[in-house]
């Protein structure tokens, strides 16, 4: 057994990425950001659909024109091939995001 929550470090310099499970087309991933976001100007635009859950912390994502504002216990499911961003996480403590990618 494993916790989401678990082995996050103390300081990151760079956005924290771990596939928890892999099967076929189907791959899950915690993502832990601390004061991390996109660089300026880059967009994700990708093959697979994307169910992405906060579990901790807050986020600010750019969907298209779109902005979301997230907080604990939000979610949002991402469409193949519609252009995001990460804008803005929480700078003072970890965001902890479980991303499922499908289809």
């Amino acid at each position: 057994m494993e916790n989401l929550f678990a082995n996050i470090p103390a300081t990151m310099p760079l956005e924290l990425v771990e596939t928890i499970l892999k099967q076929g087309s189907l791959r899950v991933e915690r993502i832990v950001s601390q004061g991390h976001a996109s660089p300026e100007g880059f967009w994700y635009d990708q093959e697979q659909h994307e169910l992405v859950f906060l579990l901790q912390g807050a986020a600010r994502l750019q969907l298209d024109d779109a902005v979301r504002e997230l907080k604990v216990g939000d979610y949002v499911n991402i469409p193949a091939h519609c252009r995001h961003r990460v804008a803005w996480t929480t700078p003072d403590e970890p965001t902890v995001w479980l991303a499922i990618f499908y289809g």
